[in-house]
Parts: C-alpha cells; sequence; structure tokens
C-alpha cells in the first residue's frame, strides 16, 4: 500500500488490513530499522520541469579498475538519475535527463567526457517510455521472509500473519 501512495495513513492501512493502528506503526518502523523502507520521496513530472528526454549512456572506462570511481563521478552529476555497474563491453550505464538533444550533448562533451577515466560513452536515446516505476514486486517473496522482516525473532509466532503493510 505505502509503494502506492506513501501519504496513506497509518489508520488507513490499519483499517484496510483489519489491524490496531499501534500494529501499523510498530511495522512500519521496523521495516524502517530495517531498510525494507528506505524513504518516502516525491515523485516529480520530468515532463513538467522541462526535462522531456530520458537517455541512457553506456560509458566505458580506460581501465575495468576506474569504474568505480567513474561510477561514483557520474552518481554526483544531478542530470544523472541512476549509474549501474554492468558486465559487458561497457563498465557502467547511466540514466540521464535532460531537457533535448542539444542540452544532452552538451552535458555528455561538457561534463561526462571529461571525467577522469571516461574513454567513450554511446548513448541511447528513449523515444517512449512504456513504464516508468520505481514500484518493486513483493509477489516472490515468500510470506514467511516477509513476516520475519517486519517481526522481531521474540515476538514470532509458528505461522507468521499472512498480512502485510
Amino acid at each position: 500500500m505505502l509503494q502506492d501512495n506513501a501519504r496513506t495513513s497509518n489508520a488507513e492501512i490499519a483499517r484496510r488490513l483489519r489491524l490496531a493502528p499501534s500494529a501499523i506503526l510498530e511495522r512500519i518502523r521496523k521495516l524502517e530499522a530495517r531498510q525494507v523502507i528506505t524513504g518516502y520521496p516525491a515523485r516529480l513530472n520530468a515532463s513538467a520541469l522541462g526535462l522531456d528526454l530520458t537517455a541512457f549512456a553506456f560509458v566505458r572506462t580506460v581501465d575495468g579498475r576506474d569504474a568505480v570511481g567513474v561510477g561514483r563521478a557520474l552518481a554526483a552529476l544531478p542530470e544523472i538519475q541512476e549509474v549501474h555497474h554492468v558486465a559487458g563491453e561497457d563498465c557502467l550505464l547511466a540514466k540521464i535527463r535532460a531537457a533535448n538533444t542539444a542540452a544532452l550533448g552538451e552535458f555528455l562533451r561538457a561534463r561526462v567526457a571529461t571525467i577522469k577515466g571516461v574513454l567513450a560513452t554511446r548513448t541511447t536515446i528513449v523515444l517512449e517510455t512504456v513504464k516508468d516505476t520505481s514500484r518493486l514486486s513483493i509477489q516472490g517473496v515468500p510470506v514467511a521472509r516477509r513476516a520475519r522482516e517486519s517481526t522481531p525473532a521474540r515476538n514470532r509466532s509458528a505461522s507468521p500473519d499472512r498480512r502485510s503493510v
């Protein structure tokens, strides 16, 4: 429920799950403590901010050992939303938001290509986004594991509660 709307009140979650609000608050605090829930960020509309272009840039480093340092340098750039160390010919994959192709080109030349250790980039421009979410599927996570993550060992019962936040 919180993945769909992080502003859902504990009382509303409790009502839907037929639990006490205090039990919901306790479960949420435990999930936060275990860093299963790591924050409650607002999702911004990139187009409303004039960032209409999404691109993915594969970044090749001079030496594969440079990937960690280059990755950190890329991650420090606010135009880059994600940086992943990947297998294959290229070392890193970065998701970039820009106003248009001219802004993207300038960003790649002035900010990315000048990072020490960057050998080359290959950029793919997104024509249409079919799905963009930060929601994680918990369908494959066993109920017992979800219960363990929200219930301390000393309070666990033999049959974990199948309801989850």
